[in-house]
């Protein structure tokens, strides 16, 4: 017997069911405005021009009028869906139900949806016009120039992000008349960022205090700074070793919701088994709104890590 016993040894699982790493929690949803709309495009605000005060023409003289200009951003739904199925029979072989894993994959995958539309929409392009006939792109490359602070900034060679690229986005708000005093100020990076500014003296050194002090969590990550709630996002868009860094108050960036996240768990009564369908959908969509409440920040990353996408 003490031979063959070996033959009854048996393998034991785990009952756990655990998500594989992934974003699971949206980082900028809250963070940019938001609307609801229904139809097949909408305009989720207008501009109205500014106007100069003018000497008078002259005594008795007719008035002269000024027109202002009006302009028109539009915001484009964009429908996505999840579908899972669970065999029943599948079931029956568990040690536990995994309905509730499959639901967490949903929330998540919508919550990384979320990002990617705002993400894709800021320095995307944009449509703008009086009315849904005559509309026209508006590309980012447009306001590179004038929006957009070059991952060379104060620099000889290709830097990352640096407590100058911070300070000069403050100062093109306030140049550009951006309510930075009345709108809060979010700065979106990634890792990458968040190591290169651990690394410098300003950020560092408790003699750099007052109003630029960095504000830190229980763990150490630097949460605000310069003015800036700064948030970490690995879903940046990247380009030849160039982080786009996302700097903006939240009237520079729009999210539509024609229908928000929408989640049915039901059974497949003409599928064999009859197994349960876990159905998620959602209809959003994303606009930049008006170019200098955004700017775009180029920074120096090589990682690529950062870019897997579950």
């Amino acid at each position: 017997m003490s031979e063959n016993l070996i033959k009854l040894a048996v393998t034991q699982f785990s009952s756990l069911l655990n998500l594989k790493l992934q974003q699971e929690q949206s980082m900028l949803r809250g963070r940019v405005m938001e609307g609801a709309h229904i139809g097949k495009q909408a305009s989720p605000i207008q501009y109205i021009g500014a106007i100069q005060m003018q000497a008078p023409a002259g005594r008795f003289a007719p008035i002269n009028r000024q027109d202002v200009d009006f302009t028109r951003r539009w915001v484009f739904p964009v429908d996505k869906e999840a579908t899972q199925l669970i065999d029943t029979f599948d079931k029956l072989r568990l040690l536990s139900d995994p309905t509730s894993q499959y639901v967490s994959e949903s929330s998540a995958a919508v919550a990384r949806e979320w990002d990617d539309r705002i993400i894709a929409a800021a320095f995307g392009d944009a449509q703008i016009g009086t009315d849904a006939g005559s509309l026209s792109t508006e590309t980012w490359a447009s306001f590179s120039g004038a929006w957009e602070i070059s991952d060379t900034f104060k620099s000889a060679a290709s830097s990352g992000l640096t407590v100058a690229k911070m300070i000069e986005a403050k100062r093109i708000m306030r140049k550009a008349q951006v309510p930075v005093d009345r709108e809060p100020m979010t700065w979106v990076t990634n890792s990458q960022g968040e190591s290169d500014l651990l690394n410098q003296a300003q950020v560092m050194s408790s003699d750099f205090s007052g109003d630029q002090a960095p504000t830190r969590n229980a763990e150490g990550k630097i949460t605000r700074f310069m003015g800036f709630d700064i948030l970490y996002s690995e879903r940046l868009s990247s380009a030849s070793s160039i982080r786009s860094n996302m700097a903006f108050v939240k009237s520079g960036l729009y999210l539509g919701i024609w229908k928000d996240v929408y989640n049915k768990i039901s059974q497949a009564d003409w599928l064999s088994s009859q197994p349960y369908q876990l159905y998620t959908s959602m209809t959003v969509g994303a606009t930049r709104l008006e170019p200098g409440r955004l700017l775009k920040v180029k920074c120096a990353d090589t990682s690529t890590a950062a870019d897997v996408t579950p």
